[in-house]
């Protein structure tokens, strides 16, 4: 049962109210129903006012729907949305719905559904189409939201949709980016996020949305890779989703449990750490047409300096998307820092020394960007791809005790003050006190020093080498 529909029945049941579209769509597709549709025949006004009454939430009407009101539960445990009815009566009201599995309808107090468009026959054939040929052209975001669908409730849009759908394709550009982002992000988040993807390119939006994504195809890489750019991205998608899904079979069970409980964390934008991770999946490698090298006879020599120019590049697609500044901050982070990993491997066994650099300068996206490096390595296929990704995983799983440690906060507390330090050893604040202090942290932290009496010792042999 849903405790928002309950909340609604008991305190609505003299009103003329219908329960619509997703909530009667997912309770006939046995998914959970947190959420609710209502269409008011009456004062919707009151009617939220009411509702947020008698379960002690707050109530607050919709700026971006003429006349609808929302409803938060206690906790913000769930949320009801009370809109106007269209038209004359129910059936008119469903005609104006996007697709068919969305515009049926049930009496608030039960009764038979209320289903002119048999959208109730499309959920048991698991098909999505739309209810009329206005659908898209009445808002041109229900494109995007035929992709998110089909991907979020496995639904197979029919053929005459798709073509609809792909003739007004273009009419999202007209869409606030904040509507767009809201659904490209469901998109990203869901069980079948990579042909969520693909769809969104078979109907042309891609290219509208996202047209750095689509500039991926057909650029070719080394022969360390058997897919272009766009491909391996895509893998690199579908891996980060296999590690959300189980992060112990690949990186050891002690460590799978609390990988995923952080991958789970509340992160910005309505979107956790894991589907965040995912948007790092999508852009850590946007830059690489900009920053391809080719050898005289045209082979593929690199992308030098890729990861840079991605991190400006993926803040600049999240702002464009109207995504917050720790979303954009973050998952720039994830594109600068996604290879450091990668270069570890060249120096193993890890010092501690090496090991303080890697946790100092991917902070405070270490455990992220460590799971995106190691995505990035289980979908890079080619010469020599086997032995390079099992070295890649057997240092992240060395690594990952410290790197959890570090991520979690548990750090060494400084051995002393830094304006302590630098009076003991006679320094004025500057550059060369930071890169002072963090030669004391990374010596602390590799345990070549354990008190303030060392850290000074330490400071000025430091210094003196240097010539200050």
């Amino acid at each position: 049962m849903s405790e928002a529909l309950d909340a609604a029945r008991a305190a609505l049941r003299d009103e003329s109210v219908w329960l619509v579209g997703g909530a009667v769509r997912d309770r006939l597709l046995g998914r959970a129903i947190d959420d609710i549709d209502l269409v008011v025949d009456g004062d919707v006004r009151a009617a939220a006012r009411h509702l947020a009454l008698a379960v002690g939430g707050p109530a607050f009407a919709l700026s971006d729907t003429h006349g609808a009101w929302r409803v938060i539960g206690p906790d913000r445990a769930w949320q009801i949305d009370l809109a106007p009815m269209r038209g004359t009566g129910i059936e008119e009201d469903l005609a104006l719905r996007d697709f068919t599995v969305n515009a049926i309808a049930e009496p608030l107090a039960g009764g038979r559904l209320i289903d002119p468009h048999d959208g109730a026959g499309d959920i048991r054939r698991h098909r999505l189409r739309m209810v009329t040929g206005a659908s898209f052209p009445d808002d041109p975001l229900r494109v995007l939201r035929l992709a998110r669908f089909a991907c979020e409730l496995g639904l197979e849009p029919e053929p005459p949709t798709i073509l609809a759908a792909r003739e007004h394709a273009p009419g999202i550009e007209r869409v606030a980016a904040e509507r767009v982002f809201a659904e490209f992000r469901r998109v990203v988040a869901s069980d079948r996020a990579v042909h969520g993807l693909e769809l969104m390119a078979d109907l042309g939006l891609s290219a509208r949305i996202l047209p750095e994504l689509e500039a991926l195809r057909g650029v070719e890489q080394n022969a360390y890779h058997d897919r272009d750019v766009h491909d391996h991205t895509l893998a690199v998608l579908e891996a980060v989703c296999a590690l959300q899904d189980d992060p112990g079979a690949t990186l050891g069970e002690q460590h799978g449990a609390a990988i995923a409980a952080f991958l789970d964390e509340p992160l910005a934008d309505e979107l956790t750490r894991g589907t965040a991770l995912r948007l790092g999946a999508l852009l850590h490698d946007i830059a690489k047409p900009a920053t391809q090298l080719r050898a005289d006879d045209g082979q593929v020599l690199g992308f030098p300096r890729h990861d840079e120019l991605g991190a400006t590049v993926t803040r600049e697609i999240l702002t464009r998307l109207r995504a917050s500044e720790r979303l954009r901050s973050h998952v720039a982070l994830l594109s600068r820092h996604h290879l450091r990993l990668g270069f570890l491997v060249h120096h193993r066994p890890v010092d501690d020394r090496r090991l303080f650099d890697y946790l100092v300068r991917t902070d405070p996206v270490t455990l992220d960007v460590t799971l995106l490096s190691v995505a990035d390595r289980l979908a890079t296929t080619g010469r020599k791809s086997e032995e390079a990704t099992e070295i890649h995983l057997d240092l992240a799983r060395e690594l990952l005790p410290a790197i959890r440690a570090w991520q979690d906060g548990d750090r060494p507390q400084a051995i002393m003050r830094g304006d302590e330090l630098a009076q003991a050893v006679g320094l004025a604040p500057g550059p060369v006190l930071g890169e002072l202090l963090r030669e004391v942290a990374a010596a602390h932290y590799a345990q070549e020093i354990g008190t303030p009496e060392q850290a000074v010792a330490h400071a000025r042999a430091w210094l003196a080498a240097r010539g200050h």
